[in-house]
């Protein structure tokens, strides 16, 4: 089929294959929702480098996700953008934490998003950069990521109390959205001039704070072994390279979530199976994007940074592990699990 999508024309292949066996929605289907939500989902991922998270079989029983430890999967990440790609395909340059380069899809039009739909992306993970300046993000994400014994409704818990209490503090507005998953993502939009280790140490600081205003149910530890029962603040997605489902992404599972843009107000009583490719669509055009106004103001870090120096000066708390791809980063502890460490 070919689908007029603004001034271009973006051909899908197989339009009829099945990708969500739940409704049994297709690969138009998925092409259809993404044109459906256009400019909610153009709103999260314009002029940012993109990386795609490509089903190309769909998500059928079995599939499973390349790793880098194992790239047999069915599905994978796509970070370098195809040598095929159509020339009004627009592209930005990302280093990687290894010194690496990469030349990555940057929506800038809705055809952006459909052609790669097309390819059997499901999920876009656009960096918190934008094309102009690929070494300052203008975005702040504190990811509430439910460990096992907790849930959704945890991390709803905390995003509506501390959370929000400290944003309120900081002067802050957060843009929440469901995870697609069991979690709940809040964005803040700041002023791009500080560097990705400094959002990062930010988002531990605020990671932090929200752990010691509710400790029996938030964890800043990055070690699993040392979390417990509670919904872990992830910091590290706030790393170069570390993405995050955008707004209004799918997911990959069988009846098609989507991570869907709420307001506080909604928060408390919205569940994820809400939001799905059938479902969003009408949602948006009866009340539009609950994201509008992110672009409206950006804020300041230095109150975040002052946090941090804090923990540093008075609570004596040094810097967290990067992932384990990450080079030994400059004031990185040990990167070993405690009872790792305890052993040696």
């Amino acid at each position: 089929m070919e689908l007029e999508v603004g001034d271009r024309v973006v051909k899908v292949t197989n339009p009829d294959k099945v990708y969500f066996p739940a409704r049994g929605e297709t690969k138009l289907d998925l092409v259809n929702y993404y044109l459906s939500v256009g400019e909610g989902v153009l709103r999260a991922l314009r002029e940012r480098p993109t990386t795609l998270e490509r089903w190309p079989g769909g998500v059928f029983e079995g599939a499973r996700l390349s790793t880098r430890a194992d790239n047999r999967g069915d599905a994978f990440f796509q970070k370098r953008i195809p040598k095929n790609a159509p020339e009004w395909i627009e592209t930005a340059r990302i280093a990687f934490p290894s010194g690496r380069y990469a030349d990555e899809l940057c929506p800038v039009h809705l055809a952006d998003v459909a052609w790669a739909a097309n390819l059997g992306t499901v999920t876009f993970h656009p960096w918190p950069v934008r094309r102009a300046d690929v070494d300052h993000p203008d975005e702040l994400r504190i990811d509430l990521d439910p460990q096992p014994g907790t849930d959704f409704d945890d991390a709803k818990k905390i995003a509506l109390g501390p959370v929000r209490d400290m944003l309120a503090e900081l002067g802050y507005t957060g843009h929440p959205k469901t995870s697609g998953s069991r979690g709940v993502h809040i964005y803040v939009r700041v002023e791009p001039r500080w560097t990705f280790t400094e959002v990062r140490r930010c988002a531990l600081a605020f990671a932090r704070e929200a752990e010691r205003r509710m400790p029996d149910l938030v964890t800043a530890n990055w070690w699993k072994e040392e979390r417990g029962e509670k919904v872990f603040i992830d910091f590290n997605q706030n790393a170069r390279d570390r993405t995050i489902a955008s707004a209004y992404s799918v997911r990959p599972k069988p009846h098609a979530p989507v991570s869907a843009p709420v307001t506080w107000d909604e928060l408390p009583d919205v569940d994820t199976d809400d939001f799905t490719i059938a479902t969003v669509p009408e949602r948006f055009a009866k009340i539009g994007d609950p994201h509008a106004t992110i672009d409206d103001e950006a804020f300041s870090l230095e109150p975040l940074l002052e946090w941090a120096d804090r923990d540093e000066r008075d609570r004596g708390l040094g810097d967290m592990p990067y992932p384990p791809n990450y080079p030994k980063m400059a004031g990185e502890p040990k990167r070993v699990q405690p009872s790792k460490a305890r052993k040696d």
